[in-house]
């Protein structure tokens, strides 16, 4: 195992896929899924790791599980239920969700991730394509600061400015 620790990466699109490679590149043990196993396949060909058959599964014994997926339904589908990301956490990991989704989600996730001791923060990305390709990507958290200061080593892989905003799901 890489000496930085054990993390997941959920959806590997455009964004997606860069950003879990910096964090492999940085010396992380990095799981990935993807909702069409190829592109999962493609990125531990290209970039190692390990390849998961769920979003639980890829969670499974991760300090810090990363979702950048297409919006809030997307999201909740591979967060919640059975095989969700919920259901594999342990205890004291953190949901780390790039999605740029809406407030009213990331409220939610983060009270059932509090309710079972679980750490949640909404961490939407700007820059592009070409931010996330070269690590450059400016990433606003919203949630706790301990989280956060856990967190933000294997942010700052892809990220340039990396910056705390207040808690999850600001009010608008």
């Amino acid at each position: 195992m890489s000496s930085k620790g054990k993390v997941a990466f959920v959806g590997l699109g455009v964004m997606g896929y860069p950003m879990a490679g910096h964090l492999a590149k940085n010396d992380y043990d990095v799981t990935v899924f993807n909702r069409t196993t190829g592109r999962a396949d493609q990125w531990v060909m290209d970039l190692g790791g390990e390849m998961a058959a769920s979003p639980a599964g890829a969670a499974m014994n991760a300090d810090f599980i990363f979702t950048c997926v297409g919006d809030d339904d997307d999201l909740r589908s591979v967060v919640l239920g059975d095989d969700g990301v919920f259901a594999g956490m342990k205890g004291d990991a953190c949901l780390v969700d790039h999605t740029t989704t809406s407030a009213i989600v990331a409220r939610v996730l983060y009270a059932v991730a509090e309710t079972r001791g679980f750490g949640f923060l909404d961490a939407p990305v700007s820059g592009g394509q070409a931010g996330a390709e070269n690590g450059a990507l400016t990433v606003m958290v919203g949630g706790d600061t301990d989280y956060f200061d856990r967190t933000r080593p294997a942010m700052d892989c892809y990220g340039k400015a990396v910056t705390l905003m207040g808690p999850s799901g600001p009010v608008s």
